[in-house]
């Protein structure tokens, strides 16, 4: 594995690299409030299944850049996945969690130029359940202001997904916070990004339905839906939607799993994707 410098869309973007450079890429977009970390041990499949794998810290994320002027606009992050996407050697697969997903169904359905050779949306959809999104966004804010522990965080992530075990070692944890100078430790992200919004992952105002739904009828490349069984962000509803909207669109229901399926259920979620792509898309 490598960390590298990646140019966004007039912004720079950190990702960690894993496999031949040269080897059919698939590029992972984390979801709003997470950072390149989230995936668990995906990136580290794909590369032994002999792809390449990047996971990229989003804007305003991780150790990427903020964005200038606070822009976290659908349209941002797509135009991110879209440089991400042009400036490697060849087109990838676009896996995009939440946001990440968001994001790559409007880089792909919005652009002329291809932007990917196949997408994998990880729960979610162009309708999400608004229920779902407000608790996704009552979290991202509780926590807004720091902890003075990472215990604190711990026990903050524990009562938000209680279907999965609380970790005894919490280094991991480190990854995606940062201590500052006052001791305090905070989420690795951009206040900016959810402050003053209302839409899921801390998209302004309502998920633009119908921007969503225009960009899915112009997907033509293979395409994947992995849903947690326990999602509360994408509804049967919202599933026959896209079935409508992308007929060739598989799915995949992972037991156990919540809205956050990578990390619920790493093992079963990377053997779903890695299959998918193995099918779809020749070495």
């Amino acid at each position: 594995m490598n960390t590298v410098h990646v140019a966004g869309d007039g912004i720079t973007l950190t990702a960690d690299v894993y496999g031949d450079p040269s080897a059919s890429p698939v590029v992972l977009l984390h979801g709003g409030g997470q950072t390149r970390h989230a995936w668990g041990k995906a990136a580290e499949v794909l590369a032994a299944s002999g792809r390449y794998a990047v996971s990229v810290d989003q804007r305003g994320h991780g150790d990427s850049d903020w964005a200038p002027e606070g822009d976290y606009s659908i349209a941002g992050f797509a135009g991110d996945a879209r440089a991400v996407a042009w400036s490697l050697a060849h087109l990838p697969v676009l896996v995009g969690a939440s946001l990440g997903g968001l994001a790559s169904l409007v880089a792909i359905g919005e652009s002329e130029r291809p932007v990917a050779t196949a997408l994998i949306l990880v729960d979610v959809t162009p309708k999400v359940d608004p229920k779902g999104s407000e608790r996704i966004r009552g979290f991202m804010r509780e926590g807004i202001d720091g902890f003075d522990r990472l215990e604190d965080a711990a026990d903050a992530i524990a009562a938000y997904i209680p279907n999965r075990t609380r970790p005894k070692d919490l280094s991991g944890l480190r990854k995606n916070l940062r201590q500052r100078a006052d001791g305090r430790w905070y989420w690795h992200w951009d206040p900016l990004f959810i402050q003053r919004r209302d839409g899921i992952d801390g998209q302004e105002g309502l998920v633009p339905h119908e921007r969503m739904v225009a960009a899915a009828s112009r997907v033509h490349v293979p395409t994947l839906l992995v849903r947690g069984q326990k999602s509360d962000i994408v509804t049967d509803e919202g599933v026959e939607e896209l079935r409508r909207l992308v007929p060739h669109a598989e799915v995949v229901d992972i037991l156990g799993a919540g809205h956050m399926v990578a990390g619920d259920r790493n093992d079963v979620f990377n053997h779903a994707v890695v299959e998918f792509i193995e099918r779809h898309v020749p070495l």
